[in-house]
């Protein structure tokens, strides 16, 4: 029987037919793993965006429809969402009030938007730099 020396092991020796079948479920197991990724990838670029204020699956209002189309809107929204939910952590029950009434208030204007992306853009734009204002207001207050 020919035999052949291990690469893995120096001085064992191997039998040609065992390193082909190893060959082979190697190549068979490269090959499924491919396919794998390639699912994977297929599948995660099918899946709607998540904004950070609302599942895209449950769009239903073209601010809505726009913001999941777009990823720059998406990275506002989660860049508002964020910004705003801190806040409302660190502030009073009173002051909380007052912030989710500003919220639905901004809300309704960016639901005027519609899908246009410029005006949506300006809107959060602007919500953003509410929220930092609060902030640095809240800040200069401080410590808390």
């Amino acid at each position: 029987m020919n035999r052949t020396i291990c690469p893995a092991m120096p001085g064992r020796m191997m039998n040609p037919q065992r390193i082909h079948g190893i060959e082979h479920e190697i190549e068979r197991g490269i090959g499924r793993l491919a396919r794998v990724a390639l699912l994977t990838a297929f599948t995660l670029a099918s899946v709607p965006a998540l904004a950070a204020g609302f599942d895209c699956n449950e769009a239903r209002l073209p601010d809505e429809k726009a913001i999941c189309a777009s990823r720059q809107l998406s990275e506002l929204d989660v860049e508002m969402t964020v910004r705003y939910e801190t806040l409302t952590g660190l502030v009073a029950m009173g002051a909380r009030g007052n912030m989710q009434d500003e919220q639905q208030a901004w809300l309704n204007v960016r639901k005027k938007c519609g899908a246009n992306e410029a005006c949506l853009v300006a809107a959060y734009r602007h919500r953003i730099q509410m929220l930092k204002d609060e902030y640095a207001h809240l800040a200069s207050r401080g410590p808390f």
